[in-house]
């Protein structure tokens, strides 16, 4: 089983997965991110991404006015966006910017990155993916040409309900 949560899995992967590393590390992006419990999560490490597909960050973030001033500091070079928003009650803030050629994504709440979604997505996926085997993933990866989301794409093969809800019962 792969450890998500640190980056060394990368370095083995596909060119992709070893670029993504290269740029993660010269720019420093987890050790700046370090205080805030930083898993990169979403497509590129479980190996469905496609073209244009983004870095997920996560981190956990208790004090968002602080976390935005570290965002600026470290990352204001890079086309920094920062956007405020809430779902389901729970307050989170999204930076984008340009590393290279990976646009990467962080994503902040005052949650445990393990107990995110986007991190239990992305396990759940991994786990469906080693059972169903390669032909599934293409399936997947095919979807997600097409426009479809990863969890609308998994939802429409596995006949998930809602799949948002339903991925983080695997």
């Amino acid at each position: 089983m792969i450890d998500f949560t640190k980056l060394d899995y990368l370095k083995i992967g596909n060119e992709k997965q070893k670029r993504a590393y290269e740029v993660l590390t010269k720019y420093k992006v987890f050790e700046k991110l370090s205080n805030y419990s930083p898993i990169l999560a979403g497509t590129i490490p479980i190996e469905i991404d496609v073209e244009g597909s983004d870095l997920d960050i996560i981190c956990k973030v208790e004090d968002k006015i602080e976390f935005e001033k570290v965002l600026i500091e470290k990352f204001k070079d890079f086309g920094l966006k920062i956007k405020k928003s809430t779902i389901n009650n729970e307050k989170f803030l999204v930076c984008n910017f340009k590393l290279e050629e990976f646009l990467i994504e962080i994503f902040a709440q005052n949650k445990p990155t393990i107990q995110q979604n986007a991190y239990r997505h992305m396990m759940a996926e991994y786990k469906i993916l080693q059972e169903k085997g390669e032909e599934f993933k293409q399936k997947i990866i095919d979807l997600k040409k097409k426009g479809i989301k990863t969890e609308p794409a998994f939802g429409l093969l596995l006949g998930l309900e809602n799949p948002y809800e339903d991925l983080l019962k695997f």
